[in-house]
C-alpha cells in the first residue's frame, strides 16, 4: 500500500485530493476576507511545484509565471466552486482554463528508477495542472468536488468516500475542530 502523502508540505496545504483543487488552497482567508497568499514571490511558486510533486528541483519561475499561476488559481477556484455548488460553469473562467490548457505542457519522462516525472518550465508544469483540471471538472469526478464545511475554510476537495458524504477538507484539521466544538456544546447542554 502506498503511504498517504502529507497534507502539508513545505508550508502548502494539499487536502484537495487533486492538484487542480490544491492550487486554489494557496490563497488562505477566502471566507474571512483576510487573504494570505502563499504564492507571494516567484520562489514560492517554485516551492509549490516541488511540494506538489511536479518538479524535482526549482523550476526557475519568473514574475510572469507567478502572475499566470495566480490567474490559474482563481480560475480553478471559480470553476471548482461552481461544480461543488452544482451550478453551471461560468463562461469567462471556463474559457480562461481552456486557453491555459492549450499551451505547451511539461513532457512526461521516466527517471532511472522507473518513476514518472515531468520536465518543463514553471509555465509548462502549470499547463499540466490546467489539463488535469479539464479532465477533473469535465469528468465523473467533477460531481464529487466539495467545499469544506468548516466555518472559516474555503478549501475544495474531491470526495472519495463511499457514500459521497465527506464534509471536511481534513479530519485532522477542520473535522477535528468541528468534533471538539460539538463535544463542548453537548457538555454545556
Amino acid at each position: 500500500m502506498t503511504p498517504k502523502p502529507e497534507e502539508t508540505r513545505d508550508g502548502f496545504r494539499f487536502r484537495g485530493g487533486r492538484l487542480p483543487l490544491d492550487l486554489p488552497a494557496t490563497l488562505a482567508g477566502r471566507v474571512s476576507g483576510n487573504h494570505r497568499d502563499a504564492l507571494a514571490a516567484p520562489g514560492d511558486l517554485d516551492r509549490w511545484l516541488v511540494a506538489a510533486g511536479l518538479a524535482e528541483g526549482l523550476a526557475g519561475a519568473s514574475a510572469e509565471d507567478l502572475s499566470a499561476a495566480r490567474e490559474l488559481r482563481e480560475t480553478l477556484y471559480a470553476l471548482a466552486l461552481a461544480r461543488a455548488e452544482d451550478r453551471p460553469l461560468p463562461d469567462a473562467p471556463r474559457e480562461a482554463l481552456n486557453a491555459f490548457a492549450a499551451r505547451p505542457a511539461a513532457a512526461p519522462w521516466l527517471d532511472a528508477s522507473g518513476t514518472p516525472r515531468l520536465k518543463g518550465t514553471a509555465r509548462d508544469l502549470l499547463t499540466s495542472v490546467a489539463r488535469e483540471a479539464i479532465e477533473l471538472l469535465g469528468g465523473p469526478d467533477g460531481a464529487r468536488i466539495r467545499q469544506c464545511q468548516g466555518p472559516t475554510c474555503a478549501i475544495l476537495f474531491l470526495d472519495t468516500s463511499r457514500k459521497g458524504d465527506r464534509r471536511w477538507c481534513s479530519m485532522s484539521a477542520c473535522g477535528n475542530r468541528a468534533k471538539v466544538a460539538a463535544f463542548r456544546e453537548r457538555e454545556k447542554g
